[in-house]
């Protein structure tokens, strides 16, 4: 996509933040993940003219056990890792037993189109 861009980990203790609200608890962490991010970037200048914006984007990410040949074999030849994003479904019966751990959720892990994204980069840098 012609982007510039740097991976970082939040690294907070997510057990330790809680709410009764599911809701209120995907906020409260997604704005302490920020935080923690934001706050090691050097971005001092960012509103001065002229400064290129800085855009946070986050996902989640997928750990899995070795998925034997036979397993990579078989979903080849179904042909799904052909129409999905990262070549893998999470949820699949086939890859399922091998997910050691999900960090973050299942549904930031399927992440967005590159239209879409595209679309919401752009609309976020043009306000």
């Amino acid at each position: 996509m012609g982007l510039e861009f740097q991976v970082m980990t939040a690294d907070i203790d997510e057990k330790s933040i809680r709410r009764e609200n599911p809701d209120d608890l995907v906020m409260v962490l997604a704005e302490a993940k920020a935080d923690a991010i934001m706050s090691r970037l050097n971005i001092d200048d960012y509103q001065k003219e002229g400064s290129q914006p800085t855009l946070l984007i986050t996902s989640d990410i997928v750990y899995f056990h070795d998925i034997p040949d036979e397993v990579i074999k078989s979903l080849i030849d179904e042909g799904v890792v052909f129409r999905v994003a990262g070549g893998l479904l999470l949820e699949h019966p086939l890859t399922l037993p091998f997910v050691e751990a999900v960090v973050g959720s299942s549904d930031s892990v399927m992440g967005l189109s590159k239209e879409v994204a595209n679309k919401l980069i752009h609309d976020a840098l043009s306000t």
